[in-house]
């Protein structure tokens, strides 16, 4: 399937579901909490190639197959999103592949009188 990472639509930046693989070696962690974190190292690339931080998101977005899951990984994503208190949604759902734990997905706005 063809997707973009993130796609940029005028001060919108929609990053897609993003899982826990670290792209650089194709591989992913037992552990949910990993996940998680590198779940926002892979989106915080992708805001930064857009031009955004997290501090412009306005909205994430969790996908979790275990219920069970949620409240390890509170403690990352309050670290990450603590400040910023975008609309937000967890899902119990399943995903694509058993080995992943999480999925996050964030829309942001770009700072206004950003050139690129």
């Amino acid at each position: 399937m063809g997707y973009a990472r993130a796609v940029v639509d005028g001060d919108w930046v929609h990053v897609s579901g993003t899982t826990g693989f670290d792209y650089t070696n194709m591989t992913i962690s037992d552990d949910v909490v990993e996940q998680a974190e590198q779940c926002l190292r892979n989106i915080g690339a992708a805001l930064d190639a857009a031009g955004c931080t997290f501090a412009d998101v306005v909205r994430v977005r969790c996908l979790l197959p275990d219920r069970a899951d949620v409240e390890p990984c509170w403690p990352v994503l309050r670290a990450c999103f603590g400040e910023v208190r975008p609309a937000a949604t967890m899902l119990m759902c399943g995903l694509s592949d058993p080995r992943m734990k999480i999925e996050i997905e964030v829309y942001a706005r770009r700072p206004i009188g950003d050139p690129s």
